[in-house]
């Protein structure tokens, strides 16, 4: 009896493959940016950098680890019944599209302090998408909280780039 019961709390093989296709489904719409700018440029290259500039590996695997939490995050609120759910999802999609704008702004554009804009909105809709998750699904919020500290530090990064080359 009590196998039963651990069995039937843990998702089918239909729901982890929903899953599987919200992380994917995140992760490539988080990649597309790069395709339009990235900081492979002459430009960027150029910019006076600050002391705590991450090596330039740190930007992919931080990114690719977000977007997967992400994902989680998204699938366990669009799989909810509770009150609240779709708001959650729409400020979910617009924090997603200030985030797929800044890459644009910043490298295509070179447009550092337009990007520091977009990014101030971005950190705005994260903190306002993990107030409506937590309304949905805790466990979607506490997902979105190291994305909200990556934002935070990006939103700095991207000030002092400003500053040191404004």
């Amino acid at each position: 009896m009590e196998t039963r019961t651990i069995r039937q709390r843990l998702p089918d093989l239909g729901s982890i493959l929903t899953a599987v296709g919200f992380v994917l489904l995140v992760n490539l719409v988080g990649a597309a940016p790069s395709a339009i700018g990235s900081p492979d440029t002459p430009w960027f290259r150029a910019l006076e950098k600050p002391w705590f500039y991450p090596p330039t590996i740190a930007f992919p695997v931080v990114w690719t680890l977000l977007f997967t939490l992400l994902g989680v995050a998204l699938w366990l609120v669009w799989r909810s019944d509770a009150d609240g759910r779709r708001l959650a999802l729409g400020l979910f999609g617009a924090q997603m599209l200030f985030n797929v704008v800044w890459t644009p702004t910043f490298f295509a554009l070179e447009a550092p302090l337009a990007a520091l804009g977009v990014i101030v909105v971005l950190w705005g809709l994260v903190v306002g998408t993990i107030v409506a998750f937590r309304r949905v699904d805790r466990r979607g919020a506490a997902l979105l909280v190291p994305y909200l500290a990556w934002v935070t530090f990006a939103a700095i990064l991207n000030f002092e780039l400003w500053r040191l080359n404004a």
